[in-house]
């Protein structure tokens, strides 16, 4: 099972309380972006172009610790930058599973091994690993040779010291489907609990605007990818949000379902776009103008977005919404071999290698962070 019971029976619980208490917009998962700075150089990432200045700000663990208290969202991601680079982070995370707040520690795990005796194993804490595919394919994308190599060496030592582990991947367009499910037996063979993926997003500041997948792409890469599955693959994350990705489903974004808190604020509306900041949760939910956002609304900033940042709530929600949609989630969940024959003629089509558009660049992570800033 690629999510342990208790977790799901909190997140069920947290997510009826809500409802009962008639509440239309409620966080699911607080993304909490303690930094911005980072040991890579992703071409599809735009957390680091951010000036000098603000790529050396980070929250406090007291900054931290009010933010969770005052969304009380049941999970907390924290993603980054490079959130290993927090000389707190340790404390940080002990304060959240303090909290028992189910936490996922977002992490490109090249500073893993490093730092890994400033957490303990629990429960409540998941290594969420970042990568892109295949050997060649992740090294091309996060713009280091030999990057797959040091992440696959973090989540073998972070799982031989009995931490949860999850991969998190994201694609591009020109990501070829067979490479895609070839890696999910490579990730399936290390015995990570579970993986979680997610269509690559424009990012205003992301040096590559050429590779980002619009809707119809993305249906049908996900439907060529998640079609006749294999029984040993699992996947971290709802079940219903995989067939959205598929095209077998549509749902509304739910941009208040992972809101976002940084060092600059709570940032409207979501984890994606930056539409100014306010003070508190509460302002959050009430100064966001959300008619303005999602594919729905015709903005064109979010004309091709699919990401799990909008979408899983809005897919979570439809679980606990109706009879049907619980339903609809037992049945995704026991019966996800998707045999489709259509999808398996698209693995045969010819795709274009998402690494055909930049080079790597050698980017040495144990270097004084201001050399790379």
């Amino acid at each position: 099972m690629p999510v342990p019971v208790s977790q799901m029976w909190t997140v069920a619980s947290y997510v009826l309380k809500q409802k009962l208490k008639g509440r239309k917009r409620y966080p699911l998962v607080l993304m909490l972006e303690p930094l911005f700075r980072c040991n890579l150089a992703c071409a599809g990432c735009g957390k680091i172009q951010y000036p000098g200045h603000v790529l050396k700000l980070q929250l406090t663990p007291e900054e931290c610790f009010r933010a969770v208290d005052e969304c009380g969202a049941p999970t907390v991601a924290i993603p980054g930058g490079e959130p290993l680079l927090h000389p707190q982070i340790g404390e940080i995370v002990a304060g959240l599973v303090e909290r028992r707040k189910y936490v996922y520690l977002c992490t490109n795990a090249l500073l893993l091994q490093q730092k890994i005796d400033l957490f303990k194993p629990s429960k409540y804490l998941t290594f969420s690993v970042h990568l892109d595919g295949q050997r060649q394919h992740h090294d091309f994308s996060v713009c280091l040779e030999g990057g797959y190599d040091k992440a696959v060496a973090g989540i073998k030592e972070a799982l031989r010291r009995g931490f949860r582990v999850t991969t998190n991947t994201t694609l591009f367009d020109g990501a070829d489907p067979q490479s895609v499910r070839a890696f999910f037996d490579e990730t399936m063979e290390l015995g990570v609990e579970g993986m979680m993926l997610s269509p690559g997003y424009s990012y205003d500041k992301a040096p590559d605007q050429n590779h980002f997948l619009g809707r119809a792409r993305t249906r049908r890469l996900f439907r060529a990818i998640l079609s006749n599955r294999k029984p040993t693959w699992r996947f971290n994350m709802s079940p219903l949000f995989l067939e959205f990705l598929m095209g077998k489903r549509d749902y509304p974004c739910t941009p208040w379902g992972m809101p976002t808190f940084n060092v600059f604020g709570w940032q409207k509306p979501c984890y994606l776009l930056q539409d100014g900041y306010a003070d508190s949760f509460a302002e959050l939910l009430r100064s966001t103008q959300w008619e303005r956002f999602g594919t729905e609304s015709g903005n064109p900033k979010c004309a091709n977005c699919m990401v799990h940042s909008g979408y899983e709530a809005s897919a979570v929600n439809h679980t606990f919404s109706s009879l049907r949609g619980f339903l609809a989630t037992v049945r995704a969940a026991l019966s996800s071999r998707y045999q489709d024959r259509k999808a398996l003629e698209l693995l045969h089509e010819p795709v274009h290698p998402v690494h055909a558009f930049h080079p790597l660049v050698q980017i040495d992570s144990n270097a004084p962070q201001e050399t790379r800033v």
